[in-house]
């Protein structure tokens, strides 16, 4: 039985058959595709999703839609629906999930994946057959858009059997592949040394508020364009406000918008993808990511002498919130991947995201020091 996350090898052959009509093989991950903007967008007044055997274009009158040129802003607040470049026509052993981009997450923009027929945001059923479609909405300051920008990516599996890694598997995995790592990532976390979890093969994160460097990023929420073409472009402050802490916490506003970074360092092997998911209100009233997908390869170096790299957490409080160094604030859980992809996360020259920054990282459109 086939079971397992598709790798990069096989995205590419699932193009090249047609079964992604519309897809590019220059957008292919490690275990995921990057999914394009066309100039198909609407401006609308509602979303819902669609009822079985019902089409995205079925509903747009009933969504308020008018059309958009992209040569005008999104504005802030106010929600679109573009059509993807990519269509579907799914085997029934295959399956799909969608995730924002990291820099689609990193600049407050909320994306999420419509598919004809489909009652679910984000889900691809197995056997599906049809068009794609993003919802969006910027909810900060206004952007600008090109034909092609890529804000989400679809990630593939075998559905006949269960491809996220058990309580048992996750421990087997930690003291095998070294997924977990200290702050100064001079040392992995065995098993026994976590002592936050959920035990139910999933691994929490913890917030880093004490660092030599900027804490936190505030974001400032001006009616300023940033415009998704310049990269390395806008100086941070343009956006956002630097924070940095010393007492070890800090006073997050609701319903504002931080970027922050785990504490934790992670590492994922070949062998394994990775996913943030939403912690629950136990852990307090607050978002902690948007984006959320880790390819194979994320902080495990070229020839897997990685020893893990921060992930970066982008948090909405939905109330007044004080978060402390080392306070649980997001999960990740592993699915197997069904093969080895041909190219890993860390051997990709173009990504903005490698390397070892002293702060919380923003989007590749800012200058870094």
């Amino acid at each position: 039985m086939k079971s397992g996350a598709l790798p990069s090898q096989t995205i590419r052959s699932l193009i090249q058959s047609g079964i992604i009509a519309g897809g590019n093989e220059k957008r292919i991950q490690p275990a995921s595709l990057d999914l394009a903007l066309t100039e198909t967008v609407y401006r609308i007044e509602y979303i819902f999703q669609p009822r079985p055997n019902e089409s995205i274009e079925d509903i747009l009158n009933e969504m308020g839609a008018t059309p958009h040129n992209l040569t005008n802003p999104f504005e802030r607040g106010v929600m679109y629906l573009a059509k993807l470049s990519e269509s579907l026509k799914l085997p029934k052993d295959i399956s799909a999930r969608c995730n924002p981009k990291s820099s689609t997450g990193r600049n407050d923009l909320q994306v999420r994946v419509l598919a004809d027929g489909v009652p679910r945001f984000d889900t691809i059923p197995a056997g599906f057959t049809g068009n794609l479609w993003i919802v969006i909405m910027s909810k900060s300051f206004p952007i600008k858009l090109p034909t092609d920008e890529s804000l989400s990516q679809m990630r593939f599996f075998y559905a006949d059997a269960t491809s996220r890694i058990s309580e048992d598997e996750l421990r087997t995995s930690l003291e095998q592949d070294k997924l977990f790592w200290r702050h100064s990532g001079e040392k992995p976390f065995t098993n026994d040394e976590i002592k936050i979890r959920d035990n139910d093969g999933s691994l929490i994160l913890t917030v880093d508020i004490i660092n030599e460097g900027i804490t936190a990023w505030e974001c400032l929420g001006l009616n300023r364009i940033l415009d998704f073409t310049k990269r390395n472009y806008y100086k941070p402050t343009d956006f956002f406000r630097p924070i940095s802490i010393d007492s070890g916490s800090i006073y997050l506003k609701q319903d504002n918008f931080y970027i922050l970074r785990s504490r934790e360092r992670v590492r994922i092997p070949p062998n394994l993808s990775s996913e943030m998911i939403p912690m629950d209100e136990r852990s307090g009233e607050f978002r902690s990511h948007y984006s959320g997908f880790i390819d194979p390869g994320w902080g495990y170096g070229i020839n897997g002498d990685g020893n893990g790299r921060p992930l970066v957490l982008e948090v909405r409080p939905f109330e007044d919130l004080v978060l402390r160094d080392n306070q649980p604030i997001a999960k990740i859980v592993f699915d197997t991947m069904h093969e080895k992809p041909d190219i890993i996360y860390d051997t990709l020259e173009r990504s903005h995201y490698t390397g070892e920054p002293k702060d919380p990282k923003l989007s590749k459109h800012f200058i870094t020091s």
